[in-house]
């Protein structure tokens, strides 16, 4: 697939770029709705007879689900509908899976046992707020309670309790190969043996959930064309789209999806959980559905960012020039994957952090515990991860006696240098936001220091080179579990090594779902990669022909044929657009929901 740079000069007019808004008057464009209440929230469409749906929700970690009986909620007063897993057309998904990336491992609605506190085991629809409550305490589960894990290393210690079958082992498959995401460059235990200090450290972050004002919630209802229409306040509307038509078996065009205003986010609501509910629940009962988290639910159920917990080991000369690091990560990703395996990419696409190091090795592990699933967060999969690296810096200054501005400055990236990822750095400016920041803050640093440039110094031989690098092949799947890895981080005896200069083989991006979303780049100026060879027309003369038939005992050669000029051909007109499946009932344009009465502010 081709690659794309992304020139500044191609954008340079959607907007001048300095960002100094500091101390300015700058107004959002979006403040005067929210200043006078005016801005709409999709919780502000009012649906004739819309009906409330609440959900029954796990009190336990870790359980069997013996039996539900939903039979005295459903003669409830005002209870239009009790729903189960069963009612869940396609009742298994991750959202990587839009992506192809992961394996489907999570319910809609538990079905055989439940993996975290407060996951869905049936919902109620009812005319009221108040009648669904009422409605979900009557239901009755039976339970048998299972042991629960909690802590990433316990969670893929051996012996530890299979969270979810879909992943036994406790933690993501990478590659088909490991149980972690590998990093390696050059040789870290070489590195240590050669150094005059080794600093380590572990860093812990607890889940944070993100607490946005406004609790996760949509509203759907019937359109009068045998579509629904979901109002939601989701970060991610296509993710949701598509989400919602793989888990209730529908097709997309079935789906009139409307996002807009998000009360608070900051990535806890791209989890495409609400929306398939509702919509599920408008489906049953052919009427208006709210689905809405109350504030103990967005707190208890909504996804925090993940914990975790980071080992950093840094072998470091007596002059503070780091050249070593190793990283051991966990990821607590909570009882299903959802983003965690994609933040874990993230993590290690940012190692060492912005420092020049010859050998760099890391282990990340993305573990599968009893706790709420994980989602994004702010810098989602760097966040965590940098925290770490800039405390263990403070700690190597201590140890080495040395400024930690000064330090950082002597270890940054410069324009040109090679990195860990075998790829050069570039538009480089730790060096300068190091100056800045001590400018502002009055600390003091050297000359030297200060009139260092991430300009000048990179991409020489020795910081462009890329060494010889050892690998291993600890960490296979299964072994862990079976007790024949015992340790978590970067193997100390390497079983083979790659040659300096070897860049591997390189990850190509995932081709277009559709020709027309293939970028014309030639046309729009972008500077372009490799490209893919045209194929070759039946008219070249370079072409490989047919071979001939084979001659037989009383073949004669035939006479050499005239070769007529070749006619040009004409282009061919492009197949009109016609549907892989059509709709339920036409193709007509969207219609209306029959239910719509209004809107909330004016």
């Amino acid at each position: 697939m081709s690659s794309i740079e992304f020139r500044k000069d191609l954008f340079a007019d959607e907007r001048d770029d300095n960002l100094k808004e500091i101390g300015k008057p700058t107004i959002r464009q979006d403040i005067l709705g929210h200043v006078t209440g005016r801005t709409p929230y999709y919780d502000d469409h009012l649906f004739d007879g819309l009906l409330h749906m609440r959900a029954v929700r796990s009190p336990h970690h870790h359980a069997e689900i013996r039996s539900l009986d939903t039979s005295a909620a459903e003669t409830m007063p005002g209870v239009r509908r009790v729903l189960t897993a069963k009612d869940v057309p396609h009742n298994l998904n991750t959202l990587l899976s839009l992506i192809n990336f992961g394996r489907d491992d999570e319910p809609l609605c538990a079905h055989d046992k439940v993996r975290y506190l407060g996951e869905t085991v049936a919902w109620v629809i009812a005319d009221t707020e108040r009648q669904a409550r009422d409605a979900v305490a009557k239901v009755r589960v039976d339970y048998s309670v299972l042991p629960h894990v909690l802590d990433v290393e316990e969670a893929i210690a051996p012996g530890a309790p299979v969270i979810n079958d879909i992943y036994p082992n406790n933690t993501f498959d990478y590659h088909q190969k490991y149980d972690h995401q590998k990093l390696r460059f050059g040789d870290v235990n070489a590195g240590f043996a050669q150094s005059d200090h080794i600093i380590e450290a572990e860093y812990q972050m607890s889940p944070i959930e993100q607490a946005p004002i406004e609790t996760c919630g949509a509203i759907a209802a019937p359109e009068t064309n045998d579509r629904f229409v979901c109002h939601t306040n989701t970060q991610a509307l296509f993710f949701s789209l598509g989400t919602t038509a793989k888990l209730l078996g529908i097709a997309s065009s079935r789906l009139h999806f409307i996002g807009g205003t998000a009360g608070g986010g900051f990535g806890g609501k791209v989890d495409s959980i609400v929306e398939p509910t509702a919509v599920l629940g408008a489906m049953v009962t052919g009427k208006p559905v709210k689905f809405a988290w109350d504030r103990y639910e967005e707190m208890q159920v909504g996804a925090p960012r993940g914990g975790e917990r980071w080992r950093i080991k840094d072998g470091v000369m007596a002059d503070g020039r780091i050249v070593a690091r190793e990283f051991t990560g966990f990821f607590d990703s909570g009882a299903y994957m959802r983003l965690s395996p994609y933040a874990i990419i993230k993590a290690t696409g940012h190692l060492p952090g912005p420092y020049a190091i010859p050998n760099v090795a890391s282990n990340v592990y993305c573990c599968i515990t009893n706790r709420t699933p994980a989602t994004a967060m702010r810098g989602f999969g760097v966040t965590a991860v940098d925290f770490s690296i800039e405390c263990h810096m403070d700690r190597v200054a201590e140890a080495v006696g040395m400024n930690p501005v000064e330090l950082r400055i002597l270890n940054a990236y410069r324009d040109g240098d090679m990195k860990a990822h075998r790829r050069k750095a570039k538009n480089t400016a730790l060096i300068e936001c190091c100056q800045v920041a001590a400018g502002k803050a009055s600390w003091p640093i050297s000359a030297d220091a200060a009139a260092q440039s991430s300009r000048v110094g990179g991409g020489t031989p020795e910081r462009v080179a890329i060494p010889e690098t050892s690998i291993d092949e600890d960490g296979r799947i299964g072994e862990r579990r079976q007790g024949r890895v015992a340790d978590t981080s970067p193997s100390k005896t390497p079983t083979g090594r790659v040659a300096a200069g070897t860049h591997r083989e390189a990850v190509a991006g995932a081709p277009v779902q559709n020709p027309d979303m293939q970028i014309d780049a030639d046309r729009i100026g972008h500077k372009m990669g490799a490209t893919t060879p045209a194929p070759v027309s039946a008219a070249d003369p370079v072409a490989p022909q047919a071979a001939p038939p084979a001659a037989g005992p009383s073949a004669q050669p035939a006479p050499p044929q005239p070769v007529p000029p070749a006619e040009p051909t004409p282009p061919a007109s492009p197949a009109p657009y016609a549907p892989a499946e059509k709709f339920s009932r036409g193709v007509r344009r969207p219609g209306s929901s029959p239910f719509t009465s209004g809107f909330r502010r004016r």
